[in-house]
C-alpha cells in the first residue's frame, strides 16, 4: 500500500536559512533515504518550490481562472513529499516518524483506482 508523506515547513523558512542550515537539512533527507533503503521500503520523492511560486487553476463560469497563488493560504509551506510503499498505516506512521519534520509531516494513503 502506498502512502504520501507530505512535508511542511514554516512559511518563508528557506528564505531565511544559511547555506550551512540548508546543507544540514539536505543531509537529514539523505539519511532518511538511506533509512528507507535499509528497510527495503520502495520510495520516491521531491522537494517543491515555495508557495509564492505556485499557480492555481480553478473552474469558473468563463472556463478556467488562473491565479499566481497557492491553492490554499496557510502558515506553513508545502515543501515536498515522499511516496512510500508500506504494509499498512501503522508501518507508514512508524516510517514517517523518522522523516525530517520541518513544521510537520502529513501521512495520507494514495488512492488506487479499481481495475
Amino acid at each position: 500500500m502506498r502512502f504520501m508523506l507530505s512535508l511542511f515547513d514554516p512559511e518563508g523558512y528557506w528564505d531565511s536559512v544559511s547555506e550551512e542550515q540548508m546543507g544540514a537539512a539536505l543531509d537529514e533527507h539523505r539519511a532518511f533515504a538511506r533509512f528507507l533503503g535499509e528497510r527495503g521500503i520502495e520510495f520516491s520523492g521531491e522537494a517543491v518550490m515555495p508557495a509564492g511560486e505556485a499557480v492555481t487553476l480553478r473552474p469558473s463560469d468563463d472556463g478556467v481562472s488562473v491565479a499566481k497563488a497557492p491553492f490554499a493560504e496557510r502558515r506553513e509551506d508545502f515543501a515536498g513529499f515522499y511516496l512510500v510503499d508500506c504494509a499498512d498505516l501503522e508501518e507508514a506512521l512508524e516510517i514517517a516518524a523518522h522523516c525530517p519534520m520541518g513544521a510537520g509531516v502529513e501521512v495520507r494513503p494514495v488512492w488506487s483506482a479499481p481495475s
